[in-house]
């Protein structure tokens, strides 16, 4: 447990989340941005808030009833998030009230059931009839009825139903989003309007058809949502691991509630109702919220095919070297290749994949998976290079929390296909984004930030360094040595590798800033990261800042620095961007007294990094990539309209400069420039 003035030195992991949470929200916000993205980022913060609870609130509440020694701390951090919680979500509501009423204005119109004409009416009983009437399965409330297997990724509508003599039943029906969508087009008399519904409320009007012949004379529908713990016990002793996984993952919606959102409106006998039915505890987040939940759904929210209310579309860029010539493999001989996504299309890897897959040189491929696109063309071209004859080795990730299900299949169909599939170590998940071809001819290596996934690499900023450094190449195959057979001492002199020199050799290489602070030599660190929340790293960081090492970080979600500490935290900048594309790229620049030393990959500063997952950052070499590793920071920190001041207060203010900067559409321009 930390001590009073350990508190003040560091803010807790989950009330930072929040603040990066809130700048999400900041961001749909912001009148500068087009109205559908801007509902777009409405849905990204509901989504976020979503898992955040099924994990870390989840978690909290665990600690809070296990652990005695950190139950006060566990209390503390509770009820400042859902102070945060319910301050945020009264201006998520009003932002989502005037982003309605803009696009209104922009004839794209959101009704409800009151709202609607007769003619409209007609037209949704009608698509009820002709299409919808296949996809409503109501439970009805009964004296011994169980719903705790409700699934969590949905919204689900209560219903009250009166009898001719006032008797009332109760039923629940979800709302099928998955398989409808969760807003639906209705027709408008103005050809120049769009005019759309929430499926919660098309049920409504439809709720007489739903329960046709049944005696009751009046309907009322309010919808609800539950969050639930999303941890799962896996019983890792030998056997069929995958087996075991795939059931703990079908047994998570048995997790306990952490959250219950309702409809402010709901009668309290229906309330009551569902309450007692779902097993809903008073220590449970319990918010009597508006009608809508689950609106992470705004992130698919129609297009309209009005471009000028969307982000100008930026192609993602071809590498010349790699798209246009005869052997990728050759290339990556000659020289050091740097992919970032999504200002280069993730084709270009996919290409170098699909020449070790066909290519006579080449004998084998090792690759970590994390997380598969559920049409992956990444695990398409391993399955199609083992039919070639080639030995595929992939290790793939079947615990990456909630991709569990998905990994899992890819796994058992590469198994099939021949590919030698790993499931990883046991204690550790195997979080590192590696990939290692061999050959006749020589070897490469990709040592990613990012996972190999299309999707992800669409929106996520990551960085793919594909190298034929023979020292890098040889290490990289020792960490598939080291997943395969932990138990054997390995050796890593360039590869900074979790668990094993990972968070010493990041340490050193502070302490050696702190050393030439000391000096009088040049002395600062550069980083870009997605979270900082380890505290041992923390201190070493605010040692160097009082030594007078300047530090200027990048995070874009949780950070437990507080910056400003007079003799503590002085020199440490922290900006936070948030944009279109969501950053998620790795990069660490240390001055080392004028001889800089880089590196990317796979690890946050955060403890789970460090001791109980595979990460893996690999130093840079190229002069030409270094330059531009740090043109990206160094744009980044420039930022003064997508970057906020993350110092720790949760403010999150943008400090605007005289010549606006944006990084993001810098970067798509110097790309847009120099790739040739």
């Amino acid at each position: 447990m930390r001590s009073r003035q350990e508190k003040n030195l560091y803010l807790e992991r989950e009330i930072s989340w929040m603040y990066f949470n809130h700048r999400v929200l900041q961001e749909a916000q912001d009148k500068t941005v087009p109205l559908l993205e801007r509902f777009c980022f409405l849905g990204i913060y509901s989504n976020n808030l979503d898992e955040f609870f099924r994990v870390r609130v989840a978690l909290l509440n665990r600690i809070e009833n296990l652990q005695r020694q950190e139950k006060k701390t566990a209390q503390e951090t509770l009820s400042q998030i859902l102070k945060l919680y319910k301050q945020y979500s009264v201006e998520f509501e009003e932002t989502f009230n005037t982003i309605k009423s803009e696009l209104e204005k922009q004839g794209i119109c959101i009704l409800n059931e009151s709202q609607i004409n007769e003619m409209q009416k007609k037209k949704i009983l009608q698509l009820f009839s002709e299409k919808l009437n296949l996809y409503f399965h109501p439970r009805i409330f009964l004296r011994n009825s169980n719903f705790k297997d409700i699934n969590d990724e949905n919204v689900y509508l209560a219903v009250r139903m009166l009898t001719v003599s006032g008797q009332k039943e109760y039923a629940l029906i979800e709302i099928p989003t998955g398989i409808l969508g969760r807003f639906i087009e209705i027709q408008s008399e103005d050809p120049n309007r769009k005019t759309f519904m929430f499926l919660d409320d098309v049920i409504r009007i439809c709720l007489p058809q739903i329960f046709v012949n049944q005696p009751y004379a009046q309907f009322d529908g309010y919808s609800f949502k539950v969050t639930k713990d999303a941890e799962i016990d896996v019983d890792l002793d030998p056997g069929d691991t995958m087996k075991k996984v795939s059931k703990a993952v079908k047994n998570r919606k048995w997790g306990h509630t952490v959250r219950f959102i309702y409809d402010m409106n709901m009668p309290a006998d229906l309330l009551k109702q569902i309450q007692k039915t779902l097993d809903v505890r008073k220590t449970d987040c319990i918010t009597a919220g508006s009608r809508y939940h689950n609106l992470k759904d705004l992130m698919a929210f129609p297009n309209c095919k009005r471009s000028e209310l969307k982000y100008p579309e930026w192609d993602a860029l071809f590498v010349p070297d790699i798209m246009e010539s005869n052997s990728v493999i050759e290339v990556i001989k000659q020289k050091d290749i740097l992919l970032h996504y999504p200002f280069l299309s993730f084709s270009n890897y996919i290409r170098l994949l699909r020449e070790a897959s066909i290519s006579k040189g080449v004998d084998s491929i090792k690759i970590t998976l994390y997380r598969l696109a559920n049409n992956s063309s990444v695990a398409e071209t391993l399955i199609c290079a083992a039919k070639n004859g080639k030995k595929v080795t992939a290790v793939i990730e079947i615990l990456a929390r909630f991709d569990e299900a998905s990994n899992i299949l890819w796994a058992q169909k590469m198994r099939e296909a021949g590919v030698h599939v790993i499931l990883g170590i046991e204690g550790l998940k195997i979080h590192s984004k590696l990939t290692l071809i061999k050959g006749k001819k020589g070897n490469i290596a990709c040592i990613s930030t990012g996972n190999f996934h299309e999707g992800n690499a669409s929106v996520y900023t990551d960085l793919t360094l594909m190298t034929a450094d023979k020292n890098i190449i040889k290490e990289v195959d020792e960490v598939f040595s080291f997943i395969q057979k932990p138990y054997i001492v390995h050796n890593f002199k360039k590869l900074l590798v979790s668990p094993l020199t990972m968070r010493s050799s990041i340490k050193s290489l502070i302490n050696n800033e702190i050393q030439n602070a000391k000096k009088g030599k040049t002395a600062y660190i550069k980083c870009k990261l997605n979270h900082v929340t380890d505290a041992e790293i923390i201190k070493k960081l605010y040692e160097a800042s009082a030594a007078g090492v300047k530090i200027e970080l990048l995070v874009r979600g949780s950070c437990s620095i507080i910056t400003g500490i007079k003799g503590i935290s002085s020199n440490i900048t922290i900006k936070s961007i948030i944009d279109r594309y969501l950053e998620h790229s790795r990069i660490f620049i240390f001055g080392n007294g004028g001889k800089e030393k880089y590196y990317l990959g796979s690890a946050d500063w955060i403890a789970r990094n460090f001791d109980t997952r595979v990460e893996v950052l690999t130093p840079v070499f190229d002069e030409k990539i270094q330059r531009e590793l740090k043109m990206i920071i160094e744009y980044g920190l420039k930022d003064n309209l997508k970057a906020r001041i993350t110092d720790g207060s949760g403010a999150n203010q943008i400090v605007a400069g005289e010549v606006p900067f944006r990084s993001h559409e810098e970067l798509y321009k110097y790309y847009s420039q120099n790739i040739k």
